[in-house]
């Protein structure tokens, strides 16, 4: 197997080089079990974000990421969007968004009322592990701005192909489609 070795801030993970059914190779990047790595980029995050009122991050591998930069900003709370409908979110909000370069079909992303009202009047971090094609933080904006948050900073582990030309974004490191 091949691998792609990244930089961010100073820790090294040599990435999986796999192929999409799109043709695409990507170098794989998951936080899921790993500690040790899912901390430095959650610290080295949180420097990034550290002005955030509230942070809003999308299931499943922003999870532990965005925990962890809560837990360094001293926030109670983070908002979680969900792929799924839960039955504590009836009366949540949801969005449509095109699919990412992961998943390959149309999704929803759903938050509950109490999120939604974290969001609300605040400067919200948007979080994640990579952005690609944007796809995803486009459904993310839109929960954001129909909870009545202000869109503050949008933070990253790594910024894939294009992305890491996006002037919008704050990110640790970079990988290329290959």
């Amino acid at each position: 197997m091949k691998y792609f070795t990244v930089d961010l801030n100073g820790y090294k993970a040599d990435l999986p080089i796999l192929p999409l059914p799109s043709g695409v190779n990507i170098a794989f990047f998951n936080l899921h079990g790993n500690v040790e790595m899912t901390e430095h980029c959650g610290r080295e995050l949180a420097k990034l974000v550290s002005d955030c009122d509230v942070l809003l991050t999308a299931e499943s591998k922003g999870l532990q990421l965005t925990h962890v930069i809560a837990r360094e900003l001293g926030h109670k709370f983070y908002a979680v969007a969900r792929k799924s409908k839960k039955l504590y979110m009836q009366d949540g909000l949801e969005v449509a968004i095109k699919s990412s370069i992961t998943t390959g079909a149309e999704q929803k992303l759903y938050i509950s009322r109490h999120d939604a009202e974290l969001l609300k009047g605040k400067k919200v971090g948007i979080i994640d592990d990579v952005v690609s094609t944007g796809n995803s933080l486009v459904g993310l904006e839109e929960l954001v701005n129909l909870a009545g948050g202000i869109i503050h900073k949008k933070g990253f582990v790594l910024a894939e192909g294009k992305a890491a030309e996006r002037k919008d974004i704050c990110y640790l490191g970079v990988i290329p489609l290959l």
